[in-house]
């Protein structure tokens, strides 16, 4: 799911899959072009890190992905790696974005390794539309138990095989290249906002679309 060059995530190409798949996914990628020419949302980024009008910002909130073109943030039961939901929690207040990415059973009913994977971003409004990122730490909960309770792993940025991990797992961001040992920073542009849905690009040209779990003709979609 990543360049092996670049370590930059690939992109899904959606025509392995069938003529049909690639032709729609290539018709949402039209629309959410379309789309950006009328966003509603001047200033995607307002409020963002504002401890006091956080909750104010249009950002906040749960955003549960709808459609992406990013390798690595698309699961799929006849992967290895499995089917997992993928969400981005942002705490405006507190400029801080989490990507959330809860793994499912696999076929035969049998669990995976890995129950739920965080992945925790600090977020910083850049401009109007673009947020910029950095990586703080991803936290793995596993299925198993000790005493009752899931266990828990916190891992610190950077580390190699860990940013490869991250890389793998959660989606938004690129980093140095030549295994240079730099923290991972990434950004994002908002294209569209609207109380329902949000569409945004990394800087490796990924495109997600995100929506709100109140959309209720959403709720269906969400991956």
């Amino acid at each position: 799911e990543i360049n092996e060059t670049s370590r930059a995530p690939q992109t899904v190409d959606y025509y392995a899959i069938s003529k049909d798949v690639g032709d729609a996914a290539k018709e949402v990628v039209e629309i959410a072009n379309q789309l950006a020419a009328i966003s509603p949302t001047e200033e995607p980024t307002q409020y963002l890190g504002d401890k006091v009008n956080g909750d104010k910002a249009p950002l906040d909130g749960p955003w549960k992905l709808l459609f992406t073109t990013a390798a690595d943030a698309s699961f799929s039961k006849n992967s290895t790696r499995g089917m997992a939901r993928v969400q981005n929690v942002v705490n405006a207040k507190k400029g801080r974005i989490t990507n959330v990415i809860d793994f499912e059973p696999k076929a035969d009913g049998s669990l995976p390794p890995l129950k739920q994977l965080n992945v925790v971003i600090k977020a910083k409004a850049e401009d109007k539309k673009r947020v910029g990122l950095v990586f703080k730490y991803a936290k793995a909960v596993l299925n198993k138990r000790i005493f009752g309770r899931h266990i828990a792993l916190y891992i610190p940025v950077p580390a190699p095989f860990i940013t490869r991990l991250i890389v793998l797992l959660s989606r938004i961001f690129k980093f140095g290249r030549g295994g240079q040992k730099k923290v991972p920073k990434a950004s994002f542009d908002v294209v569209y906002l609207d109380e329902f849905l949000r569409i945004h690009r990394t800087m490796d040209n990924n495109l997600f679309v995100q929506g709100k779990e109140k959309w209720a003709a959403a709720v269906p979609l969400f991956r």
